[in-house]
């Protein structure tokens, strides 16, 4: 009984966490946004995230979180999957997960000296004959170092998905007559989408937010919008628009958790896959 009535109260620390560490700081955002450089209530700041620049630059950032998404997602499926069928695949797993436990401002300034004019890429390409080529400061760069960076986080939902996968279905799409990429097509990725879904959340979302990788690496020749964000709040000190971009960026990944977010997928007793 006492414990029945104590049990409530296992739950208070994780309400306060919510109530002072997520909606806090997002009701301040909020009620930041109303407000402009002199500190007048207004409307401007949404108006101005409408206006041309604000929507290039949100098209920009949803382009680049695509790409670093599709690229990650590319890369990661078939090593997901080939880390399933070796030997020791907890221990391959935990090689792809060790780099995602460096700094990213390590890894950042890693790939400066790699992709320099004076750095070891370059010095092959000098070699090979080709010269030197201006790598650093490119949507290339930008994009590889982000993939980088992200693909761990990508094939461990992916890995755990395929690895829960019941080799008797496999089994049974073969007997029934199906080719390799009939079976992947009807029975392996549907039945490991969620995996697939949890990667592409967990990648989207940062992704879309970028601002360090952006002014290190693409030399601010991407503009995302957190790299907006950093701007309006650390060098015009425009609180009000800062807030004002964080609402909506706040609104998109809301918007994608929903999206990505999906039943978990099973097979009924007439063997369809639901």
């Amino acid at each position: 009984m006492n414990n029945k009535l104590l049990r409530p109260l296992y739950n208070v620390p994780y309400i306060a966490w919510i109530l002072l560490f997520v909606l806090t700081p997002i009701a301040l955002i909020v009620y930041y946004s109303f407000f402009d450089l002199t500190g007048n209530f207004t409307l401007d700041n949404y108006r101005n995230f409408f206006s041309s620049v604000y929507l290039k630059l949100t098209i920009s950032s949803f382009w680049y979180a695509f790409l670093i998404t599709l690229f990650s997602l590319i890369f990661a499926y078939p090593t997901a999957y080939f880390l399933t069928k070796t030997k020791h695949k907890q221990l391959w797993l935990l090689l792809i997960i060790i780099p995602s436990w460096i700094n990213l401002l390590l890894k950042t300034y890693a790939f400066i000296g790699l992709f320099g004019l004076y750095g070891p890429i370059n010095a092959f390409l000098e070699m090979t004959g080709l010269g030197k080529q201006q790598i650093l400061f490119t949507d290339f760069s930008f994009v590889f170092v982000a993939v980088y960076i992200f693909i761990p986080f990508m094939i461990l939902p992916i890995f755990n998905s395929l690895d829960k996968l019941n080799p008797a279905l496999i089994d049974a799409a073969r007997d029934l007559g199906a080719n390799s990429w009939t079976t992947f097509r009807r029975v392996i990725l549907p039945l490991t989408m969620n995996g697939v879904k949890s990667g592409i959340q967990v990648v989207f979302i940062p992704a879309l937010s970028l601002f360090m990788i952006t002014r290190l690496i693409a030399g601010n020749k991407v503009i995302t919008l957190g790299t907006a964000i950093e701007q309006q709040f650390l060098v015009t000190q425009n609180w009000g628009m800062g807030s004002t971009i964080a609402v909506f960026l706040i609104l998109f990944m809301f918007i994608i958790m929903l999206i990505t977010n999906g039943s978990e997928k099973g097979v009924s007793g007439n063997g369809k896959v639901k």
